[in-house]
């Protein structure tokens, strides 16, 4: 059984997806497609574009977005038995799994985007991955600094945990975290705070996006970032997609579930290998590899 796995931001890099577009027509085809819809030039910004005009939020969603559900189509073998989408790349699942058509997921990545963006502006803030600590030792630095917004954001794996909050708060946790023993705090090259409180100014235009577009039954299960677990009912998947803008993304737990469930391979569909390399520390024994190496 294969689980199937769609990145988040970060992933971009500078090229991304010329393969796709050279590929065939129905790339080129959905490239385009995102180009009228979003209304600016995606493809050209994918293919040629700046390190620093990949790195706006309103880019790199729908460019990682965009190479991951391109992956997922143009490949024959794509059969999930399950799927999962690291924060962003939940649409990109969806999309890929059929709950969500592709117009309009690229509505909801656009709607979210700028959303996110607008908040990053109205409540500045920033990330930093913390690595070699536990989980509840994180969490417990966090919860003692009062003065500030800092809270655990991404348990991408055993030993890495993102932390996410206002900049005073990012520096006070990772002076108290490196007194606590952690191997490397590391500021991330980040807009703002994602996945905590700060993002909340986000979810009233999310809302109304996700109101106005029809969910379909699926062929599989995503497993959510907010849960880690299993969601099959639209409305639940909708009610944790706009909470996943303040809430964790509990990225150890999903795998954990995934394996639990039966999922006996990962695949990962989209730009970079982040989610490769997570998946191995969390689950060494499971078989993980890219979709475009090995199927198109």
């Amino acid at each position: 059984m294969k689980g199937y796995l769609f990145p988040g931001q970060g992933s971009q890099y500078i090229g991304m997806g010329k393969s796709l577009y050279h590929h065939s027509s129905q790339a080129r085809g959905m490239f385009e497609t995102a180009d009228r819809i979003l209304g600016m030039d995606l493809t050209q910004l994918m293919l040629g574009g700046s390190k620093e005009a990949l790195k706006e939020t309103t880019v790199a969603q729908p460019a990682i977005f965009l190479h991951a559900v391109a992956t997922a189509f143009l490949s024959d073998s794509f059969h999930p038995a399950a799927v999962a989408g690291h924060s962003l790349g939940e649409i990109a699942a969806l999309v890929a799994s059929k709950v969500v058509a592709f117009e309009d997921g690229l509505h909801l990545v656009a709607v979210r985007s700028k959303a996110m963006q607008k908040a990053c502006q109205r409540c500045p803030g920033t990330m930093a991955a913390v690595l070699g600590l536990k989980d509840e030792v994180v969490e417990a630095v966090c919860a003692n600094i009062t003065e500030e917004v800092v809270v655990p954001a991404n348990y991408n794996c055993p030993g890495q945990l993102v932390i996410s909050g206002s900049q005073a708060g990012v520096a006070l946790a990772t002076e108290a975290l490196t007194k606590a023993g952690a191997r490397k705090v590391i500021p991330l090259q980040v807009e703002g705070a994602f996945h905590s409180p700060l993002m909340a100014h986000a979810q009233e235009s999310f809302a109304e996006a996700l109101s106005s577009i029809p969910f379909s039954k699926g062929i599989c299960p995503i497993y959510q970032n907010v849960t880690g677990g299993p969601v099959t009912d639209s409305e639940r998947i909708k009610a944790n997609l706009l909470e996943q803008l303040v809430a964790p993304i509990y990225w150890t737990k999903t795998i954990h579930h995934m394996v639990q469930d039966g999922i006996t391979a990962c695949i990962e569909c989209g730009p970079g290998a982040v989610l490769q390399g997570l998946t191995r520390k969390i689950a060494p024994g499971i078989p993980v590899r890219s979709l475009w190496e090995g199927a198109l």
